[in-house]
């Protein structure tokens, strides 16, 4: 088992932007991934397991729900410290920020503000500890860039709906007890309702044989005349915004998460080209790696004040779906690219188990794709800066 030696650069000495809170917030996010995560997680990669007993951690530290009310059982934290602990967890795996950001982004979030207040009574308290897991049903297998297309639906058969349809691609969904799923009710309009383990006819396969998120457990979800009550439909929003709204807070994670796995491989790559020596001298004397690592730096570096902002942003309630989406691209492309640097500069010793770089390049190449792909998000800037949707 390889120590985890890890120091998160600053350059730009960022930690000044941050309160106290913030900075508690984080370095106690920091510990639990250095204590918890980094002793377990290659072999659960390795494995493709996910690791379950670190979902009580989760809980304690805060990153289930972070910015969820006290009155529902959650912390009541700010954006920027969302995001420090997305940060932190996908410093350690993007398997593990992603079970985060899915309970707290895409189950807790949609509950919280377009839930009844029983719903939240009945579920937030339970899923900000962990007590109860979800996920959410939104990607189908024929309906991906294009949610609107959806093929799931409801009948009202009077005391209750009828739900039929299948998802996939959903994190979670082998052990989740909770789904929040989006269906189609008869007159085309989105509804999202809260279907629960155990209804008769709705089952969670496991997807398997996966390169990317290996410690992640993902799965569909398959509904087979599943009787939904109605007082489990979220009343108070409903459409295509209502989901999409949901993917701006889990983008805005994967935006402060994806900085985490660029400086953990920047980290990596800068104390091995210290260590090790090649003619006579450490590579990192020579020009070549020096290019690298500089433009790690800057690319980390510039990222970092671009999500800060963001998250000053959406403290205020003014962050846009245009700027969540920019960010989103952005820094994980920025991510790919510095863990495909960092691999090299680690040479064949990159691509083994003793070093996080090529587990954290395999997990990017979900993330670049999941909650929006990089061409998506792109074409989501360009019709918010011309007018015109490419989408139609």
């Amino acid at each position: 088992m390889s120590q985890d030696l890890y120091q998160a650069p600053d350059y730009f000495l960022m930690d000044e932007l941050l309160s106290e809170e913030h900075k508690l917030i984080r370095d106690a996010a920091r510990e639990w991934v250095k204590k918890d995560i980094s002793p377990i997680i290659e072999e659960a990669c390795q494995k493709a397991e996910f690791p379950n007993q670190i979902i009580k951690g989760l809980g304690e530290i805060g990153a289930f729900g972070p910015y969820i009310p006290s009155k529902y059982g959650g912390p009541e934290l700010d954006q920027i410290s969302y995001g420090l602990i997305m940060q932190e967890l996908e410093r350690g795996d993007s398997g593990v920020r992603s079970t985060a950001s899915v309970q707290s982004s895409l189950v807790m979030f949609p509950i919280w503000k377009y839930g009844s207040e029983e719903q939240k009574i009945k579920y937030l308290p339970k899923l900000a500890t962990g007590e109860l897991m979800g996920c959410f049903g939104l990607t189908e297998p024929d309906h991906g860039s294009n949610p609107g297309g959806m093929t799931t639906n409801i009948k009202d058969m009077g005391d209750y709906y009828l739900l039929n349809g299948a998802k996939m691609w959903i994190s979670n969904s082998p052990f989740a007890d909770i789904a929040v799923v989006w269906a189609k009710n008869e007159d085309g309009r989105i509804k999202g309702l809260i279907v629960e383990r155990g209804m008769d006819g709705f089952t969670t396969p496991e997807t398997h044989n996966k390169w990317s998120l290996r410690a992640s457990s993902t799965g569909e979800l398959v509904f087979d005349n599943v009787k939904i009550p109605k007082e489990n439909i979220l009343p108070h929003r409903d459409g295509l915004g209502a989901p999409l709204s949901c993917l701006d807070s889990a983008r805005y994670g994967i935006a402060w998460g994806t900085i985490g796995t660029a400086m953990d491989c920047y980290d990596t790559a800068l104390r091995y080209s210290k260590e090790r020596i090649q003619f006579g001298k450490p590579i990192a004397s020579f020009q070549l790696q020096q290019k690298k690592l500089a433009e790690m730096i800057t690319e980390i570096t510039k990222a970092q004040f671009l999500t800060w902002r963001l998250g000053v942003l959406r403290n205020e309630g003014r962050a846009t779906t245009g700027q969540i989406s920019m960010c989103k691209r952005n820094n994980v492309d920025m991510a790919l690219k510095i863990a495909r640097e960092a691999r090299q500069i680690l040479g064949g010793m990159g691509i083994t188990g003793e070093y996080s770089i090529m587990r954290h390049m395999m997990n990017l190449e979900s993330v670049v794709t999941y909650e929006g792909t990089h061409d998506i998000h792109l074409l989501i800037t360009g019709h918010d800066i011309t007018g015109e949707s490419a989408f139609k």
